[in-house]
């Protein structure tokens, strides 16, 4: 890993509600790794990056929405390391730009505009051959890196953090609980908090990255993967969807331990464990909770908040 990025430190968050049930919480601070290229996101770069490298391209092209955690982390990396960016914006161009895409414009990511019907074909063999025919040779990665490279730096981010019975995150494509259950050994369990509504779908598609990446012939730290599980119940609404409660619930938790949490991932997860700790669904162990940035985003919602409280 490049010298520009922290050892992220793992802060133990002192609980009454997880010390009644006998659960020791900490949080792996991924966020504070690098001030825009931080979080899970990283990992998912890493290998797509240096396979461009290797494959010596100059440029790359992802796709993500308006306020995309991943755009933003993209555009960035690419202008630490040198590569060129093409951004694939679901919907119309708004203006003035949101922070997001401000951010983007600003560090040299070509924004192309998609509609939303377009943009479902992103993972096409044909939609990729026109974009690579309109643009020359780039390297595509996935919305949210969510490819085997992306799988395989994510098996890096439990490196020698083998004292935890249960770990927990957020999920929005699941490659980061894929690129973990790989990496953890047996007496250790995963749970996931889909941040989409209906996000079912994402046990599949966890299988599949899986299986896929153990018979890829990409280094994996262990042959058989933990165990894990999704919790479907914290989404609040959807993707992007959020409520008075949860905005409370994130800035009583960053007053009582300076740890701030984002509203669109991270936030719906902490609310979720704690729940789950006042229900008793943990058993007492060590909880770990990957904080994984895209605090970024918060500057999208405020100015959503903003333009419905003067609209």
């Amino acid at each position: 890993m490049p010298s520009i990025f922290l050892s992220p430190p793992t802060q133990k968050i002192n609980s009454q509600i997880a010390d009644r049930v006998g659960v020791e919480l900490y949080v792996l601070r991924l966020d504070l790794m690098h001030p825009q290229v931080n979080g899970n996101k990283w990992f998912k770069l890493k290998y797509n990056l240096l396979s461009a490298k290797e494959k010596n391209l100059s440029t790359i092209l992802t796709f993500g929405g308006a306020y995309s955690n991943h755009i933003f982390a993209t555009v960035a990396a690419g202008d630490l390391f040198g590569f060129r960016t093409i951004g694939v914006i679901r919907g119309e161009e708004t203006l003035p730009l949101n922070p997001t895409l401000g951010f983007a414009v600003e560090k040299g990511m070509h924004l192309v505009y998609c509609d939303r019907a377009t943009y479902r074909q992103r993972h096409t063999t044909q939609l990729q051959e026109d974009l690579k025919q309109r643009f020359g040779e780039v390297l595509i990665i996935p919305e949210g890196g969510s490819n085997l490279n992306g799988v395989r730096g994510c098996t890096e981010i439990m490196q020698n953090l083998d004292a935890f019975d249960t770990i927990c995150l957020t999920c929005g494509t699941a490659t980061t609980l894929a690129g973990i259950a790989l990496s953890l050994h047996s007496k250790q369990r995963i749970i996931g908090f889909p941040v989409l509504k209906g996000g079912e779908f994402l046990a599949a598609e966890i299988e599949s990255l899986i299986n896929n990446y153990l018979t890829s012939g990409l280094p994996a730290p262990v042959d058989n993967p933990a165990p894990w599980q999704l919790v479907y119940d914290y989404h609040f609404g959807g993707y992007a969807k959020f409520n008075q409660e949860l905005i409370m619930f994130c800035q009583k938790f960053t007053q009582e331990h300076n740890i701030p949490l984002d509203y669109v991932y991270t936030g719906k997860m902490f609310y979720g464990v704690m729940n789950l700790l006042q229900q008793g669904f943990f058993q007492p162990g060590r909880l770990l909770l990957i904080h994984t940035g895209g605090l970024q985003g918060n500057l999208g919602i405020q100015e959503k908040l903003l333009k419905k409280r003067f609209n």
